[in-house]
């Protein structure tokens, strides 16, 4: 066994690993290029990102994962289609297979961490057989000083063991395919095999912390944040699926990064999760997003499916030949704009993104208290083409809380949460679309960027606060009537269309789909939070007013 000056006197064991053959402890970004390429894991692109193949997972496998049902933790989890009940003999004796599986083989080992605050970070270790999955680790968590002796002292509270040319068996495991992503809470065990999508690593560590950090008073957000660079208290968040612009709209050049998808509210204010950035890169241009396309062209950038010329080793960004999911994981230090300590102050700003396939949402609306509960606990959007398995264009979904697959708790859990937290610190709540205008999807066209910053510009300094509204009739939220640099056209989406009566047919349609979505949650909720949701038969009269 190898033990590097970076490996630790906690060793492997307590995972039930034994036999092994050579234990790569905690390599550096060089190191780990050198044994992806030997291994033929992956090829180094043009300026030194690498570019690797996931095969057929390339995007999340959703329907298998499984948390294992205890006594110590069973009357605390969403059980249903998100967490699905899994006996812990069945996995038990799944892990057993698994370290057998791995006597004798090789494997990676990355000691890091999850939460940049000290008070509530999660030492974790992630335990792999491919190379570059280590170099995932490395970029999405949080470094430990590389000191041998601290290193030595690190003792995981979570361990991922992710072996993805290890399949269950079906018939003997009783999982749904060979793919399975197992969550051990009680024993702080995830093991994760039958696919090589990077993402279910760092998503399972999300899933643990959306169970850990609510007990302790923290609220934990699938968001991106960011903060303005002259002032640490004007901070903004943006809640949102993947696809629907995290990434893109918090890496804005006049405002710093705090991190671009998991963060946690707690009584100081708001902290990243990760180390690192995985930003979707299906064509992803320098001009629209200069700092995420520079970091893809550097070196310790991961390139997931993104298609590399054989000869002249360039990528070509466009390319969806493989999936439309491309990605790019990379260090947060890859950014300019970025937080060193990777925390801020408490929101001024929720930003709640919703990439609306029926057309029929305003690019931004205001929403009352009341209103950012129902739509945060609705969590509307589409599931865009290839983030999910199965997944190949724009379907309209629902999902709680903005991330309802990570959440391991009952959404009123979050939600109450977040109710206390805005009406402590008194933000504002806003609702964005970054879907389609015009018309549906497959009519109308996605909104443009520039449209989608021009108005978080015009909320980030004050200017949407003041700004003329007025009700619309179907949703009940406030929509400015002008904002700067944004044609008034746009802001009314029913002007949009060319067929106002086709319009008014989806806007019903979709309220009555929130209203049908929402019947699952009426009983936990308050009844002026049911009462300010959509109407499929019309809200109220529009009217003109001032945000308040």
């Amino acid at each position: 066994m190898e033990m590097s000056d970076l490996s630790s006197a906690y060793g492997l064991e307590h995972a039930g690993l034994t036999q092994l053959g050579d234990v790569y402890w905690n390599l550096s970004t060089p190191a780990l290029y050198e044994y992806a390429v030997h291994r033929y894991e992956g090829r180094i692109a043009h300026l030194g990102p690498l570019v690797v193949n996931m095969g057929q997972h390339t995007g999340r496998a959703a329907k298998d994962k499984y948390v294992v049902e205890q006594p110590e933790t069973s009357g605390d989890i969403w059980w249903g289609k998100v967490n699905v009940k899994y006996p812990e003999e069945r996995f038990k004796h799944l892990h057993r297979r698994m370290c057998a599986y791995l006597r004798g083989k090789n494997v990676f080992v990355q000691d890091c961490y999850a939460g940049a605050d000290e008070n509530y970070r999660l030492p974790v270790r992630v335990i792999t057989e491919f190379a570059w999955h280590s170099l995932f680790a490395r970029n999405m968590f949080i470094q430990e000083q590389r000191d041998p002796k601290r290193m030595r002292q690190f003792k995981p509270e979570f361990t991922v063991l992710c072996c993805p040319d290890f399949h269950a068996d079906p018939d003997v495991d009783k999982t749904r395919s060979g793919t399975f992503v197992a969550l051990n809470l009680a024993r702080r065990l995830i093991l994760i095999g039958g696919t090589a999508y990077a993402g279910e690593i760092k998503k399972s560590i999300f899933s643990a912390l959306n169970y850990l950090l609510p007990a302790r008073g923290v609220l934990s957000m699938h968001c991106s944040a960011n903060v303005a660079k002259d002032n640490p208290n004007d901070v903004a968040i943006f809640f949102g699926l993947s696809g629907t612009g995290k990434t893109t709209l918090s890496a804005d050049p006049s405002r710093q990064l705090v991190g671009d998808d998991e963060h946690g509210w707690s009584d100081d204010g708001v902290f990243n999760f990760e180390g690192g950035c995985y930003a979707k890169v299906i064509k992803l241009s320098a001009a629209a997003e200069p700092e995420i396309y520079e970091c893809t062209r550097r070196f310790g950038t991961i390139l997931e499916n993104v298609a590399l010329d054989p000869a002249l080793r360039s990528v070509d960004l466009n390319d969806d030949c493989v999936t439309e999911n491309t990605r790019a994981s990379y260090p947060l230090r890859h950014i300019p704009n970025i937080v060193p300590s990777r925390m801020a102050g408490h929101p001024r700003n929720v930003i709640m993104l919703t990439a609306d396939a029926f057309g029929v949402l305003p690019p931004i609306a205001k929403l009352t208290p009341e209103q950012a509960m129902y739509h945060f606990i609705s969590g509307y959007t589409a599931k865009l083409a290839g983030t999910e398995s199965g997944v190949t264009e724009p379907t309209a979904t629902f999902s709680a809380c903005f991330g309802a697959p990570f959440m391991a708790r009952h959404p009123s859990v979050y939600a109450e949460l977040l109710a206390e937290k805005l009406t402590q610190h008194d933000a504002d709540c806003w609702l964005v679309n970054t879907g389609w205008t015009g018309g549906p999807y497959g009519v109308g066209s996605r909104m443009s960027i520039k449209v989608t910053r021009s108005l978080l510009n015009a909320v980030l300094d004050g200017w949407l606060a003041s700004a003329p509204v007025k009700v619309d009739p179907h949703f009940g939220f406030m929509v400015p009537m002008e904002a700067p640099n944004v044609p008034g056209d746009v802001l009314d989406p029913r002007g949009t269309w060319s067929d106002k009566e086709a319009y008014d047919r989806q806007a019903r349609k979709l309220a009555g789909l929130f209203e049908k979505n929402f019947e699952q949650f009426k009983d936990a909720a308050l009844p002026e939070v049911v009462a300010a949701g959509p109407r499929a038969d019309g809200w109220t009269n529009e009217v003109t007013a001032s945000v308040c």
